[in-house]
Order: structure tokens, then C-alpha cells, then sequence
């Protein structure tokens, strides 16, 4: 699952291969240091670095990605950035997708500088994938759209997210922020998915549906966060994405790092087989 540049595949492509032989499963990896103590990790580079590697190791193969959250490892510095760096070199090395959870957003040469940082084929944080946030206007975005098209990855627009705070703010603009990412993937398809993706709760019930959203109508792939311990599952991906569910990436953290360093293969294949079912 290596990128190709633009003579390849794109990321929406092998996303979906991804899904087709691994399943729809995206593992977070959000080393709480509660999470850190369970493992029997130290809460410092050396721990995070760890952590993450243990993840890659336990779900290379079983899964379609995993999603690092950058703030985790952000907190702890430059070790923390060096820990995030090898996990993200871990995962390239095992073949397993990589969804950076950064939720960068930015105007002009600035959003360039996290293109370049997170999509750039020589920055030792690139990622096959990134979140963004397109609140100040989508087209602040165009430098990591147009990176990530020339060098093969992806990117994931919040739209519909979970969190409370959000809800007034982004059910007036989600569909304009839809229909900018269906044009976007109209105008540079993949042979199976495009790859400018949307950010969508797996909580958020029939938000959707109730803005005359239909998300199927996207082309590009869904990351769906709420799953596990935020108390969604794969009756709930059902109802929110309902024709889009075979272009959804439903992630869980917690509810499978719980699981511990022995469980966490077992507790993501039984969320594998529980999704698939719906689709």
C-alpha cells in the first residue's frame, strides 16, 4: 500500500482495496496515558513510540488503516513528533494505510507548509492521508488538495462531525462543504474512489438525511469517528450513511485499544465481521 505518486493509483484507490481485503476498520492510536499505564508503557517518547509500534505490529494485515492523533504526540515535543515519525514509518513498512488526525486548516502559504509537511513525498510525517478543516473557506484548502492529488494521497474534510459544539456551525455549511468534495473527486475520479474524503460522525443520527444530504452522491470515501466507546457500532453506521456505508472507514480508539496489547487483533477482526455484515 505504498504510495505511487500521481502515475499510481490515488489514496481513494487503495483505500478501497484496503476495505475490500482488510475490511472497513481504521484504528486509532491515541496513547492517553492512562492507555500508556494499561500497556505497561512509559508516558514519554520512548512509551509513544511504543505504543504505536505495537499497534502497527498487532493490526497490519487485519485492517484498512490506522489514524495516529497528532495532538497526543504533540504534547510531548520534539520526542513526541520523533515517536509519531517512527509510527508513521512502522505503518509504510507493514503496508498498512496511515490517516494522520491533524485538522489543519489554513490560507496561502501557510496551509502549503502543512501540505507540504504531512503530503509531501520527503517530509518524514507524510501520511497517506490527512484530516483538514475547511472553516476558512474550502478553497484555503487547495494547497493539500492539489499535493495530495499530484503525489497520490488523500485528505478528509470535516463536515458532520459528532462533537456538540460543532452542530449549529456545520449544518449550515455541510452541504456546501459535500458538494465541494463531490466536485473535487468528479473532477479528478479514481477508478474505484476518489480521494478527497469527508469527515462524518458515526453518532450523528439522521443529520444527514434531515439536510437533504446524500452522501453516497460524494464519490470519495467517509471517515466515520464515534465508533466503540463514543457508543456507536454497525447498526449506527447504517443509519447515517445508509447507500455510502461500502465507502465508509469506521474508526475506533479506544474502544478497541482497551483491548490491550493481547486483545486488540481479536477485538478488531469481531468489529470487522460485525461492520461487514451491514454491508
Amino acid at each position: 500500500m505504498s504510495v505511487h505518486g500521481s502515475g499510481g493509483p490515488g489514496f481513494g484507490d487503495r483505500l478501497a482495496a484496503a476495505i475490500e481485503d482488510c475490511g472497513p476498520v481504521c484504528v486509532g492510536i491515541d496513547p492517553h496515558p492512562q492507555l500508556l499505564q494499561a500497556w505497561g508503557l512509559s508516558a514519554d517518547g520512548a512509551g509513544l513510540r511504543d505504543f504505536g509500534r505495537m499497534v502497527v505490529e498487532r493490526v497490519a494485515g487485519t485492517v484498512a488503516a490506522i489514524k495516529p492523533q497528532s495532538a497526543f504526540f504533540e504534547e510531548y515535543g520534539s520526542e513526541g513528533i520523533a515517536a509519531l515519525e517512527h509510527i508513521l514509518a512502522a505503518a509504510r513498512d507493514a503496508g498498512v494505510l496511515s490517516v494522520l488526525d491533524v485538522k489543519r486548516g489554513d490560507i496561502g502559504s501557510t496551509m502549503g507548509g502543512y501540505a507540504r509537511a504531512y503530503l509531501g513525498d520527503r517530509s518524514p510525517l507524510r501520511a497517506d492521508a490527512i484530516t483538514v478543516s475547511p472553516y476558512l473557506g474550502y478553497e484555503s484548502l487547495r494547497p493539500a488538495l492539489d499535493l495530495a492529488h499530484e503525489n497520490g494521497r488523500g485528505v478528509f474534510v470535516l463536515a458532520l462531525t459528532s462533537n456538540p459544539e460543532a452542530r449549529e456551525l456545520q449544518r449550515e455549511v455541510a452541504g456546501k462543504i459535500v458538494a465541494a468534495a463531490a466536485h473535487e473527486n468528479a473532477a479528478r475520479p479514481g477508478r474505484l474512489l476518489g480521494s478527497v474524503g469527508l469527515v462524518v460522525g458515526a453518532t450523528i443520527g439522521s443529520a444527514a438525511e434531515d439536510l437533504g444530504i446524500d452522501l453516497a452522491t460524494v464519490g470519495g470515501p467517509m471517515l466515520a469517528p464515534g465508533v466503540g466507546a463514543q457508543g456507536a457500532g454497525a447498526a449506527e453506521i447504517a443509519g447515517v450513511f445508509g447507500e455510502a456505508v461500502p465507502f465508509v472507514l469506521a474508526s475506533s480508539s479506544r474502544g478497541l485499544l482497551q483491548a490491550g496489547p493481547d486483545g486488540l487483533r481479536a477485538a478488531a477482526a469481531e468489529l470487522t465481521s460485525a461492520l461487514r455484515a451491514q454491508t
